[in-house]
């Protein structure tokens, strides 16, 4: 993207002939959404029997669903950095959990440029975003916002966020359970035990709450005589907080309600599929929630903006992919894409040598995960259920028709191999088109773009060679044992996430690939890349001799201190120690001994290094029942 596109459109070019100068205020729609954290589409009006939705269906039969809707990323804060940016967080720098960024100047938040239109803008209440909050984003946004708070005429944007259906209240007791867990549907990926029932049960306990919440605020909006003015969306934030849905990328991540009530007065806005009760197979995402609401307004989205509108006076075609992305989650690192059609996702993990469900302390609160892994440990689960606790291919594709829980992956299928080429392809081009800055380490993330914003770095060829480094990270992380030797000679490139990635593809490989490459490892202890130097000590750690490891827990512990270096590379080196497993146990002291506070980062990441060293501590106090 060219530097003009960042500059805002004078106001009446920005609104175009039709909005403010002449129009009388009372023919733009308002606009409300409400919002339901951690939810699929288990509602009675997509079809799911045990469900009790009766509102929300009542709803949905005066409205529109959408059947692909994607939340882009499968868990909040990257999520909702997506929504309120209207940019997808890889291209920004805010995919990884509560991590902070900066647009660049000119680049406006949708509720922003709301506001410049003449709409009155509230939230309430929750924000949670990756993003440094630039003034002037919202007319009100705590407990109070309401649209109720409007000047006499003034058109609305309001958002409720409904809590119930959250993570947390999955694993809230004591609950009397209301649907039967006798009845509930566990998917493949699930043990079937009394654990998993309730919280299953409880997860659709707390929907049935969260129907009748949202119920109210629509009779609010009848009170207020505001029901012929008013276009709803209705919308859940990310897939279920039951583990393997939030926080992972596949469908069961990503997919969410979405039902829109366009009133009559405003039909001449819906999409040309826009019938009362009806259902819509367009794919459409959070990243496209931006540009739709400022269509509906009236305003022509900015240049800059991802996401395409599905509705109002700028509508565009139907695209043939949705686009899915986790990165960090709290204190465990990990890279996955995904990219779905509209029967197939494809899922590509660049850090296939990590297992699925790494130990995120917050996740491990429900107890569901606990059973989980509890049950693998002692080697009760079958084939589907135990793939969670194990190391991940580097592709996987899923047949969404026949195939709801994703557990059949046809990556090695031969007769699928048109549609994961196509779907591969598909993903390239989108991280390539979007200048995805996640092939960086975090921290160089923020390092590399000091002095402007990552955005702008990762569009600057010079600062971020995006095709050299995402070459380097597809060899790595394809596992092709023939690409091993190139990897070591990468060792010596100029850029550091070029031999960040070499690095990282000699440790997927382990054993062998690491004994042929220790002396370029060995010299990448002292890389002037603090997040090459853990690459390599993990894999001499993990994979070399006495003398190796010696050397791979001493330049780790220093990397790991947080009173000398960034929480992100802290991070990285903690989870490298977690990863040697018993053979750190030699420095238990040292490691007990590590600061506990970090220097700089966001408030709510302050926990993340702690929590994972207090982890790490109890498994080295307690080998045997590793």
């Amino acid at each position: 993207m060219s530097g003009t596109q960042f500059t805002r459109r004078g106001f009446s070019a920005a609104l175009g002939a039709s909005a403010l100068a002449g129009a009388a205020a009372s023919v733009r729609p308002n606009v409300l959404w409400i919002v339901s954290e951690d939810i699929n589409p288990n509602l009675g009006c997509y079809g799911d029997a045990y469900a009790d939705t009766p509102n929300l269906d009542r709803f949905a039969a005066r409205g529109l669903r959408y059947r692909n809707c994607w939340s882009t990323a499968p868990v909040c804060a990257p999520a909702r950095t997506s929504l309120i940016a209207g940019m997808y967080a890889p291209s920004t720098g805010g995919e990884h959990m509560r991590s902070r960024t900066r647009l660049p100047a000119g680049c406006e938040l949708y509720p922003q440029v709301l506001r410049e239109a003449g709409y009155y803008a509230t939230n309430n209440a929750k924000e949670d975003y990756n993003l440094e909050k630039p003034p002037g984003v919202w007319d009100e946004s705590s407990k109070k916002g309401h649209w109720r708070n409007r000047k006499p005429g003034q058109p609305f944007f309001a958002v409720f966020n409904l809590e119930i259906t959250h993570e947390s209240q999955i694993r809230k007791r004591p609950h009397k359970l209301v649907h039967d867990p006798a009845r509930v549907r566990i998917p493949a990926y699930h043990p079937d035990t009394p654990e998993v029932r309730h919280d299953w049960a409880q997860y659709y306990d707390n929907i049935t709450t969260m129907d009748r919440q949202a119920q109210a605020l629509l009779e609010q909006l009848e009170k207020d005589k505001l029901v012929e003015d008013t276009i709803v969306f209705f919308y859940g934030d990310n897939g279920s907080g039951m583990p393997r849905s939030k926080r992972w990328p596949y469908n069961s991540g990503l997919s969410v309600p979405l039902i829109v009530h366009i009133p009559e007065k405003f039909r001449r806005l819906a999409s040309k599929d826009y019938k009362p009760g009806a259902t819509s197979d367009r794919q459409v995402g959070f990243i496209d929630l931006g540009p739709t609401l400022l269509s509906l307004a009236g305003v022509k989205p900015p240049d800059y903006l991802q996401g395409r509108a599905f509705l109002g006076e700028h509508q565009t075609p139907d695209p043939e992919f949705n686009h899915g992305f986790r990165g960090r989650m709290d204190e465990r690192y990990d890279m996955v894409r995904s990219v779905r059609d509209k029967r197939y996702i494809y899922i590509r993990n660049y850090m296939p040598h990590k297992i699925y469900g790494q130990h995120i302390a917050y996740m491990f609160e429900t107890p569901t995960t606990q059973v989980w892994k509890k049950l693998y440990d002692e080697g009760k689960l079958n084939a589907a259920q135990k793939r969670f606790w194990e190391t991940k291919p580097p592709e996987e594709l899923y047949d969404l028709e026949n195939d709801r829980d994703e557990v059949n992956n046809l990556a090695k299928s031969p007769g699928h191999q048109a549609i994961l080429k196509r779907l591969r392809k598909a993903q390239q081009e989108h991280a390539l088109a979007i200048r995805d800055v996640g092939f960086l380490p975090e921290d160089e993330i923020h390092t590399r773009s000091k002095g402007s914003t990552p955005y702008e770095m990762g569009h600057d060829e010079s600062r971020y060679p995006l095709k050299k480094i995402m070459a380097t990270a597809e060899a790595a992380s394809m596992l092709d044992p023939r690409a091993a030797g190139d990897l070591v000679k990468a060792f010596g490139d100029a850029d550091s996430a070029v031999r960040y990635w070499a690095a990282m593809g000699i440790l997927m490989r382990g054993g062998n690939a690491v004994k042929s490459a220790k002396p370029a490892l060995r010299k990448a202890l002292a890389d002037a890349s603090p997040s090459m130097r853990v690459v390599a000590g993990e894999a001499l750690g993990r994979y070399g001799d006495a003398q190796d490891l010696a050397a791979a827990l001493d330049a780790l512990l220093e990397l790991a201190r947080l009173d000398t270096n960034s929480l992100h590379v802290s991070l990285l080196a903690l989870n490298a120690i977690d990863s040697l497993g018993g053979k750190a146990a030699g420095r238990k002291d040292r490691i007990k001994a590590l600061p506990r506070e970090s220097k700089g980062g966001p408030a709510r990441t302050s926990n993340y290094a702690p929590r994972l060293l207090e982890d790490l501590i109890a498994k080295l106090d307690a080998p045997a029942k590793r």
